[in-house]
């Protein structure tokens, strides 16, 4: 039984967003049997929905043999548990939700970690009695040492420790993939992330564009992974391209936390390229909650290029054949459907010119002795005239400035440092 509460200034229909709650339930193989609603001005204290309501939803769950109640809203852990002795069921908010597909979800050893941590986090204030002894009396020694631990204040310590020790080994994954990221810079291959609201199209675009077998189905969050992937650009040079986790509206804040490792993969590439499904009915509202994530990371000063993307199921005949698609359009977007690889070409050339933002001119001699400096300007930079002369290659071209001081030393009048 799904339940959703209409409240003011709440960006999405409560329609659609119930609709994405029961595609969420869907993908935990979860049957929706019905929904109900309510319009408030703020959530009741104890039940979050009103009294009556309440009693409304308790006459349907049981009518419809409903076994879990989904509310569409993060629950406070007072509420979870009235909820549940009214409605003598299992109830769950959308943070459970998410956390629970995350959790079949991940592949990795850092995934499964990070959606660890994320559940600890999110159970920990929920964790309740289950023992009606409330306290253990230690035995031995002179007298009494007083009551002993609950099993609450037992299963807290333990829940808290094992935070602490999470905690230690994604701080690890993050100093391993920063190290990876320095050796990346050092190899100079720049890195294009590609972001989205879950189920855009990433996973199939990185798979069009590289090759790769990246996970892709019509289903949210399929991947939760990142994958990493070569793609060579149209002028010749290689480029790493991210997979990265998808966003969706009411992310909680504890997820966002938890993946933090995984995201600076967002925060540390030069281009990002923002995958929106032009055909959703919410295409507008999903592209501002990605634009407001990448904000809450720190990230919205990162040059952009928008994909629109499944335009195929717009014109299946092809891109000249698609209809107006409105004001609403970012400026700077490229037409693409990753399933059918149209626009893909153009998407490498316009991430490619977003790259060449800041090339530098580099007028250079390079001994015959440094051939590799010479194979990595014409793999990360740009040649513009090559000639061989006495002790080396006389050598005119254009360079990222993070490159630009590897070649000073053989830097020639009229160059940049």
């Amino acid at each position: 039984m799904l339940v959703g509460v209409d409240m003011p200034g709440t960006p999405w229909r409560l329609a659609d967003s119930l609709d994405e709650l029961e595609q969420l339930s869907e993908t935990a193989d979860v049957e929706a049997v019905g929904r109900i609603t309510q319009k408030l001005d703020h959530p009741a204290p104890r039940t979050y929905i009103g009294k009556g309501k309440l009693e409304e939803l308790a006459e349907l769950r049981a009518s419809t043999d409903a076994s879990v109640v989904l509310f569409d809203e993060e629950l406070s852990p007072s509420q979870e548990r009235n909820l549940e002795d009214r409605l003598n069921c299992m109830v769950v908010d959308r943070t459970g939700l998410i956390l629970d597909i995350f959790a079949r979800r991940a592949r990795t050893h850092e995934g499964r970690l990070q959606v660890e941590l994320a559940q600890l986090e999110y159970r920990l204030p929920r964790l309740t009695r289950m023992w009606t002894h409330l306290s253990r009396q230690g035995v031995g020694g002179v007298g009494l040492r007083g009551p002993g631990e609950t099993q609450l204040e037992v299963d807290r310590r333990q829940a808290r420790e094992r935070i602490t020790h999470i905690k230690r080994e994604i701080e690890q994954v993050r100093r391993q993939r920063g190290l990876s990221r320095e050796r990346r810079r050092r190899e100079g291959f720049p890195v294009i992330a590609l972001v989205g609201y879950t189920n855009a199209g990433k996973s199939t675009l990185l798979n069009r564009l590289a090759g790769a077998t990246v996970l892709a189905e019509d289903k949210l969050f399929a991947t939760l992974d990142p994958t990493t992937r070569q793609v060579k650009l149209p002028a010749g040079s290689m480029s790493l391209w991210t997979d990265t986790v998808g966003f969706i509206q009411k992310l909680p804040t504890s997820l966002v936390a938890a993946f933090r490792a995984t995201l600076e993969e967002i925060t540390e590439a030069d281009v990002l390229v923002h995958v929106v499904d032009i055909t959703h009915q919410n295409a507008q509202e999903q592209a501002a909650t990605v634009l407001e994530t990448l904000s809450s990371l720190g990230a919205s000063d990162k040059p952009i290029l928008t994909a629109l993307n499944k335009v195929d199921r717009l014109a299946p005949d092809g891109v000249e054949e698609l209809p107006d698609l409105g004001s609403e359009v970012p400026e700077n977007h490229v037409l693409v459907s990753a399933d059918k690889g149209w626009g893909l070409d153009e998407l490498l050339t316009r991430a490619e010119e977003m790259l060449s933002g800041d090339l530098h001119e580099v007028n250079v001699t390079l001994p015959y002795s440094e051939s590799a400096l010479l194979d990595f300007l014409h793999q990360q930079g740009q040649v513009l005239e090559e000639e061989y002369v006495e002790g080396g290659t006389r050598v005119r071209g254009r360079l990222s400035e993070r490159h630009l001081a590897r070649f000073a030393p053989y830097q020639q009048d009229g160059s940049e440092s």
